[in-house]
């Protein structure tokens, strides 16, 4: 079975909304608001794209992310990479030529049968809505989290707020950075 990773910045509130300045949100771009860079504490989003051999992504993140990552660099290993998009609206049509091979799926029985064919590692970007769906089904297997010193109140999560089962994980992976970013890799204990 391949691994299901959700990869995602996120305040120490838990908000994982606009990171990188999308439109719309009060507190939009605050991955870059007053943070010190250190290329150290993003290493581990260069492993991600040389470990995963699918990206896996909702609608409204695909729609964010296919007029820009097709052209940067810094997202180059991405762009052959399978995709996969989780959407019951979204249409052949609306897809990026620019962008390599891209497959529509219409439901988590799909990426549970996504995660049964031959293959590595699958990486989920952005996406609230599909994470709080795929991790409230038992589909996501590891969390990748750089965790921002930050409280943003308002704004989506990256955990559902449904009343379930305790759903048990394991640090597997743990550092902490001079500008206050934690990385923290859990597995879901099964």
């Amino acid at each position: 079975m391949r691994t299901l990773i959700s990869t995602a910045f996120l305040s120490l509130d838990g908000v994982v909304e606009a990171p990188g300045g999308e439109p719309g949100y009060r507190n939009a771009g605050w991955t870059f608001n007053d943070i010190d860079f250190l290329p150290e504490a993003f290493d581990i989003k260069g492993r991600e794209q040389k470990e995963a051999t699918a990206m896996l992504m909702g609608r409204t993140s695909y729609e964010a992310f296919s007029p820009v990552w097709p052209d940067m660099a810094d997202f180059a290993d991405y762009k052959v990479m399978p995709k996969y998009v989780v959407s019951t609206t979204l249409t052949e049509d609306a897809l990026v030529s620019n962008w390599g091979e891209t497959t529509i799926l219409r439901s988590l029985d799909d990426v549970a049968a996504l995660k049964e064919t031959p293959g590595g590692p699958i990486i989920l970007h952005g996406s609230a809505s599909l994470n709080h769906a795929l991790s409230d089904a038992g589909l996501i297997d590891r969390y990748h989290l750089l965790v921002f010193p930050l409280l943003l109140g308002a704004g989506k999560r990256l955990f559902s707020t449904t009343d379930k089962d305790t759903q048990k994980l394991k640090l597997v992976e743990h550092d902490v950075y001079g500008n206050g970013l934690q990385k923290n890799v859990f597995d879901v204990v099964r």
